[in-house]
């Protein structure tokens, strides 16, 4: 990896919780840091409060809609002709207690669409500045909580739960994390995934109605020892449990469970409004 003073870090999800304060941290070690929000003004704060050095940009999409997500990958290629790491950290929580299924802008089953599609179409759209600013990194911020996706009803149309979305979807961020590795091996981009921390102090736990046991710097310890641990820099394909390497769930390791995410994840894209 490159020194922290030349590096661009493009962290999702970095206007709260544990992409906020990831943010903070990766500033302060110089690096040029990319904040992704949803609502322009609160990506602005965060953009304005990360220390000095390199020009830092705030970014804005809603990732609950693919078109927006294509609007990003764009404004990042207009502010930057190098990407060092990309954090695919956004996402939202199960839920409050007792919640229903919602969709996305796409009419994609919500946590899906927010946690794993948005985060596979984001990289693949930017997979080409990556691979011509290597060495470069990808971190998917995944979970310790994993549920099998069930390819006959992969949307939940049937006995929906928030908790059982919100682990199909993580489950689904790690099968990618498989497959963009072995895809990306001789390219000098690494691809990475880590459950931070276990019900970290954040707003999505506290939402969910689960007392915290894990504080966010506990979180973004993990994270930040993908992106910049320089013992890692050949390290790709792996399930990080905090900062030790571990094994995902079963399907994970699934070749053809892999193959038909990847063919459920490029028609849901292609069937988007553009």
């Amino acid at each position: 990896m490159r020194d922290p003073e030349q590096r661009t870090v493009l962290i999702t999800g970095a206007t709260s919780g544990l992409g906020r304060a990831l943010a903070h941290r990766v500033a302060s070690s110089g690096s040029r840091v990319l904040v992704h929000g949803r609502d322009a003004e609160r990506a602005e704060l965060v953009r304005a409060e990360l220390a000095a050095g390199p020009e830092h940009a705030a970014v804005v999409a809603d990732f609950a809609e693919l078109r927006q997500v294509g609007q990003l990958a764009d404004a990042v290629r207009r502010c930057t002709d190098r990407l060092d790491v990309l954090v695919n950290n956004a996402g939202i929580g199960s839920g409050p207690p007792g919640a229903g299924r919602e969709l996305s802008a796409d009419g994609v089953e919500l946590r899906f669409a927010v946690n794993y599609l948005a985060g596979y179409h984001l990289t693949r759209l930017l997979r080409p500045l990556l691979v011509a600013s290597a060495p470069a990194r990808v971190i998917n911020v995944a979970s310790a909580g994993q549920h099998p996706i069930d390819f006959d009803d992969p949307m939940l149309s049937h006995d929906y739960l928030g908790s059982r979305a919100y682990a199909q979807s993580k489950l689904a961020q790690i099968m990618f994390t498989f497959d963009l590795a072995a895809l990306l091996r001789d390219s000098g981009v690494t691809v990475n995934a880590v459950h931070p921390a276990t019900y970290m102090n954040t707003a999505m736990v506290r939402e969910a109605g689960v007392s915290p046991v894990s504080t966010v710097a506990e979180g973004v310890e993990a994270v930040l020892h993908l992106v910049a641990d320089p013992g890692l820099d050949e390290i790709t394909g792996s399930y990080f449990h905090g900062t030790r390497a571990c094994r995902a769930l079963e399907q994970a390791y699934d070749e053809q469970a892999r193959a038909r995410l990847r063919e459920l994840s490029d028609k849901l894209v292609e069937q988007a409004p553009s």
